[in-house]
């Protein structure tokens, strides 16, 4: 009883426990809790850092610590056909500040006033580069010689004057340059700041020209400092790779000079375009976008063209200069669209003839005009062609014919046709911006339409399609893909693209082709210089006029725009090279293509042709004004020597009393035309005998031939002499005293004072 009575106090006693040991233990219960949700919190948020984003701290970490420095790459050099050099990176340098090595404000500011006034940058900005806390800070990248010379002299001064070494670096870069400036611009296109490509070629292989870049890792320290250069590595730049055009340098030059002689002759409002190919492979000869401009100075428009846009309220001139810098860089050639007239009709006759829907015999009617659908289309020759063949009908480019010929093969075949010469599609050639065409969309073609369509009106093609469409009708009917670039090669000059012809379809057959070839030869040779002769060459084209429809405001005196193209190739029986030249708006003294666009054509392919090497093939007519070579005639008897002038085609005229020939005049190997006059003289005292010489310009050849030998002088005849041509040069002006049989060397033009048949 008693011991059950002191278990009962006992378990009282241990019940009862008083306030601080309440408090101790609930405490004690707290800080346990604390601990575990601590512990665990951070356990999970270990956890998660090591497992979830341990990979991207790692990362950032070493982004901290380390500084990644682009090396610039090489760009690759743009080639032409034959090698030579059209864009190239030279080496530049770049300006570095390691300004952690600067030890006061005094040696700064003498980097910074010296840096600026040599580079032209603000002296406050490159003096705050100068109080950064790091080994490499870019001032200004792609200087040149002049003005890293200047550099050099600033570190040199440093050193001695400021006791300051290591704070400027400078660094290996490249600067773009275009060695022929303006040449083949639209085509070659430049670069921007950092060496990317922007127009052209440039752009369109800018993955093969520009290379990789290399890296400079420099290591940082706890501050955020770059360390020395020894914690340094670099990564080696790889240079880009070389791009060989198919354009030939001279090909380009001579197009380019006779372009813009084109444009200011006929005060050409909208620019001018010619492309020359080659009909057998579809590679571009040359592509001309004229007037060009400066690859060197691209953000520098004309003269012209920035006074009126200076002229222009301040808020409209930014606007204003965006485009007009992105009209003189487009390469009218590939992105813009043309009505192209009568050259067409080269087109629409392969059609009738390929379809089986005229012959030689085949006769049109022409009266000045033709009614479709009530709706009456006149011709160029207002008065009629009358009764004509299929052959006539081209040469005349007549209108009303070729309505007939037109429908006779039919809308759906027209249709047809014309996505067979690859109007419809782009040419795929390999530069941007290609515009599509603008023809009639299915099922909406009124026979009205068609009557315009079949001499190259009311729709829209780019020139790249068109002298594509030319090389078919030349070559066999072999509608081909054109390009200007002909291979890649690597920095070390391993070839690893080359570009071979592409053909895409037979739009004609090779009959068709050579019947074309032989119409369109006959046209050039019976017209002359309205149709594109070049003396001692077969050249077949065709000429072209059209109206610009859609035109507000015309900007020329005729009343209405046009453009006046020519298109043609050499040599007529074997094709080589097509080539078409065409001026939008002239507004000059004519607007045919007769006129305007064909003796540029002679101009430019009297100097090509030779250059290519083209076989020749003169008619007895352009013999006379074929340069022969003078014989020696020195050390023989009079006698003798006027025989064998005489034997060797020229005249002879003999100065002094001698028996015996002392020298002549030409002297040996000089060239002069047949017939030309060979002065002999036997004696010192004759050599003494002066002529005038008188002027030749604006005449034929024939009236300068005939004024020479009437003051015994001798020419050289050059450039367009046969085609109707006009004298435009001489190399030694009117008025020179000069010895008798002197050669003058007299340059002649396709001359516009023509008729047309446009």
């Amino acid at each position: 009883m008693e011991d059950n009575e002191k278990k009962v106090r006992s378990t009282k006693k241990r019940a009862e426990l008083g306030p601080n040991q309440r408090l101790r233990q609930r405490t004690a219960v707290l800080i346990i809790v604390i601990l575990v949700i601590g512990f665990g919190a951070a356990l999970i948020r270990l956890s998660f850092l090591t497992l979830v984003q341990g990979s991207s701290l790692q990362e950032s970490a070493v982004s901290q610590m380390l500084r990644d420095t682009t090396i610039n790459a090489k760009r690759g050099t743009i080639y032409d056909t034959n090698g030579k050099v059209l864009a190239e990176s030279a080496s530049a340098w770049q300006v570095v500040l390691s300004p952690i090595n600067f030890k006061d404000d005094k040696q700064r500011e003498a980097a910074a006033s010296g840096l600026s006034e040599i580079l032209g940058v603000d002296y406050q900005n490159v003096l705050e580069k100068t109080q950064q806390k790091s080994y490499y800070v870019v001032v200004k990248r792609k200087i040149e010689v002049e003005a890293r010379d200047q550099v050099m002299a600033l570190m040199d001064k440093l050193s001695k004057e400021y006791d300051c070494d290591g704070v400027i670096q400078l660094l290996d870069d490249y600067k773009r340059y275009y060695p022929k400036e303006e040449l083949a611009s639209c085509v070659i296109g430049f670069t921007g700041a950092d060496e990317q490509g922007l127009e052209g070629v440039e752009f369109k292989y800018d993955d093969y020209l520009a290379g990789t870049p290399g890296r400079i890792v420099t290591a940082g320290d706890a501050r955020g400092t770059n360390m020395p250069f020894q914690y340094e590595q670099n990564i080696e730049a790889e240079d880009g790779n070389n791009i060989y055009l198919t354009i030939d340098e001279t090909i380009q030059s001579i197009c380019e000079k006779y372009m813009a002689q084109g444009i200011e002759e006929n005060n050409v409002k909208n620019r001018a375009v010619c492309i020359a190919m080659d009909v057998n492979t579809g590679a571009i000869l040359a592509m001309v976008t004229a007037n060009g401009y400066n690859l060197n100075d691209p953000y520098t428009l004309p003269q012209e063209t920035q006074q009126k846009i200076n002229e222009l309220p301040e808020k409209e001139r930014e606007k204003a200069e965006g485009e007009a810098l992105s009209a003189m860089w487009r390469n009218k050639a590939v992105a813009d669209t043309y009505m192209p007239g009568s050259v067409f009709k080269m087109c629409t006759a392969s059609m009738a003839l390929e379809e089986g829907k005229v012959n030689d015999e085949t006769n049109f009617a022409c009266g000045g005009s033709y009614v479709v659908d009530d709706k009456t289309i006149n011709c160029h020759a207002l008065g009629g062609h009358g009764n004509q063949n299929f052959t006539q009908a081209i040469c005349n480019s007549c209108n009303p014919a070729f309505i007939q010929i037109g429908q006779l093969v039919g809308m759906n075949k027209f249709r047809d046709y014309y996505r067979g010469f690859g109007f419809a599609e782009k040419s795929g050639i390999d530069l941007p911006g290609e515009a599509d065409d603008s023809f009639w969309p299915e099922g909406t073609m009124s026979m009205v339409d068609l009557a315009v369509a079949s001499f190259g009106q009311n729709f829209s093609i780019t020139p790249i399609s068109m002298i594509t469409a030319c090389a078919a009708v030349s070559n066999g009917g072999y509608v081909l893909q054109p390009y200007v670039v002909s291979k890649i090669t690597d920095a070390k000059g391993n070839v690893i693209k080359n570009v071979e012809k592409k053909v895409k379809r037979q739009v004609i057959s090779k009959e068709t082709s050579d019947k074309l070839n032989e119409i369109l030869g006959y046209n050039t040779e019976t017209a002359g210089a309205t149709a594109g002769y070049v003396a001692g060459y077969k050249v077949a084209g065709k000429t072209g006029t059209s109206e610009k429809i859609g035109v507000e405001e015309p900007v020329s005196g005729f009343g209405k725009d046009y453009i006046a193209s020519f298109c043609g190739y050499a040599p007529a029986d074997d094709p080589q090279i097509a080539m078409l030249v065409f001026f939008d708006t002239p507004d000059g003294g004519a607007y045919y293509g007769s006129q305007v666009s064909s003796p540029v054509f002679i101009n430019i392919m009297t100097e090509v042709l030779p250059y290519l090497e083209i076989k020749t093939d003169y008619k007895e007519e352009d013999l006379a004004f074929i340069d022969v070579s003078a014989g020696d005639y020195t050390g023989l008897s009079l006698e003798e020597a006027k025989k064998a002038v005489e034997n060797d085609g020229f005249t002879c005229t003999v100065k002094g009393s001698g028996d015996k020939v002392l020298s002549q005049l030409p002297a040996v190997a000089s060239k002069l035309s047949p017939g030309g006059s060979i002065v002999l003289y036997t004696d010192e005292e004759s050599r003494t005998e002066k002529v005038t010489v008188p002027n030749f310009l604006e005449n034929t050849a024939s009236y300068v031939n005939q004024v020479a030998a009437g003051y015994d002088l001798n020419v050289n005849f050059d450039g367009a002499v046969s085609s109707g041509g006009l004298a435009v040069a001489q190399d030694i002006p009117e008025g020179t005293e000069v010895a008798p049989g002197t050669v003058i060397t007299v340059t002649f033009e396709a001359s516009t004072d023509t008729g047309f048949n446009d």
